[in-house]
């Protein structure tokens, strides 16, 4: 490498790998900020219709619903289930819930039509008319939750609650998750990336925009007001990140959406290489497509990839190795704080040692990620522009 390029290369990784530190000490300081504030209270209790669109059955669905059923809830609850086919696996598992909790109201309804190229919103579409009540509450099937879960992000909504700038209503509350991973090193990087990246990131985003503008497919709670002032949600039917969208359109719709300090647990696929590179660049592709600002600004999250980088750029050198350093002190503390103290998250600390890995291949995705407009969803192929989905060319 000539001598001017490695000092450019240098000074680069120099200046990014700081960059890189600060991102970590203010996600830090946001996580903290987060942690101060004041549970919601609890005793707004509304009616609420648990919303779930299914396809296929997965190993821990069954106990995922079951903690649904398990509320220590106020009020009326419902929880309707849809699949596009009766004769889905999925249907038996709902079957066997009804048994199980005779004394809950749980319905499957058939929902076969496809209203666009996303199946589970058009199933979602096709589910809302069959809810009792005024609040809905969206989540994914693989979600786990706790036995206050409705209570506390039901009490979000209080009076028609404010949002962090006491000015708007609160139309959408939503939650942030952990991931429990399975036997696969892919599995265990995956859960490892949704505590210390994603989590950390959306604090942030929080903190500095003074609230969230965008929902998360760990819950989606919304008023049926919100949802009729952005035509409903059949609106969304060709956008792969629906919670994203929904969220986006009900904060531009004049409403808040609140953060619940309720945390929920998803299961974290036993992946393969394929699996998880596939899903990895689904998710970094349709951030770009969604925030192409934020997409660049992912470059600031990067700091520990940064630093080994300028390690090798430098040969190095005293101040590089003082950066590796601090960088990796800050980077450990971010995500031992965020994965005990927010997220409860005992899944991260004995996989710690993976972080490197985990943020060097965060930094391979990322690059790649501006590479195209291809993803991989539910083993089709699909080009993502606009947030909307089509059939990617085969030619």
């Amino acid at each position: 490498m000539p001598h001017a390029l490695a000092q450019a290369v240098e000074l680069v990784t120099t200046v990014l790998t700081v960059a890189g530190m600060g991102y970590f000490f203010a996600a830090l300081l946001a996580a903290f900020v987060f942690l101060g504030k004041r549970r919601a209270a609890e005793g707004f209790a509304p009616g609420v219709t648990i919303l779930k669109s299914l396809k296929g059955l997965d190993p821990a669905m069954l106990d995922a619903f079951r903690s649904h059923c398990r509320q220590d809830y106020a009020g009326e609850y419902e929880l309707l289930f849809g699949v596009s086919s009766a004769e889905d696996p999925a249907a038996a598992a709902v079957a066997e819930l009804q048994k199980e909790f005779p004394e809950r109201a749980i319905r499957l309804v058939v929902c076969p039509e496809r209203l666009g190229t996303n199946g589970k919103v058009s199933t979602l579409a096709q589910l809302i008319p069959h809810a009792r009540f005024e609040y809905l509450l969206i989540n994914d099937s693989d979600i786990t939750v706790s036995a206050r879960y409705l209570s506390r992000v039901m009490g979000k909504f209080q009076g028609q609650g404010t949002s962090d700038k006491g000015q708007k209503p609160v139309g959408l509350v939503t939650a942030l998750y952990r991931g429990r991973p399975h036997g696969s090193l892919w599995s265990k990087l995956e859960a490892l990336g949704i505590a210390t990246d994603f989590q950390p990131s959306v604090l942030l985003a929080r903190w500095i925009e003074g609230g969230l503008r965008y929902g998360l497919g760990s819950t989606l709670a919304v008023s049926r007001e919100a949802l009729a002032a952005i035509g409903g949600i059949e609106t969304l039917v060709d956008h792969l990140a629906d919670d994203y969208e929904l969220g986006a359109r009900i904060y531009k719709a004049g409403y808040a959406i609140a953060l619940s300090r309720e945390v929920v647990e998803t299961s974290v696929p036993d992946y393969n290489r394929r699996g998880f590179f596939d899903h990895q660049m689904r998710w970094y592709r349709t951030v770009r497509d969604a925030r192409p600002g934020g997409y660049v600004g992912l470059v600031f999250t990067l700091g520990l990839g940064w630093a080994l980088l300028n390690v090798v750029a430098s040969g190095a050198s005293l101040l590089s190795v003082w950066l590796l350093a601090m960088s990796f002190f800050l980077r450990l503390a971010l995500a031992m704080a965020v994965a005990a103290n927010v997220l409860g998250d005992h899944y991260v600390l004995p996989n710690l040692w993976l972080l490197p890995l985990r943020d060097v291949i965060a930094m391979g995705t990322w690059v790649a990620g501006f590479a195209g407009n291809t993803i991989v969803w539910r083993g089709e192929r699909f080009e993502v522009k606009d947030g909307k989905l089509s059939a990617a060319d085969r030619s």
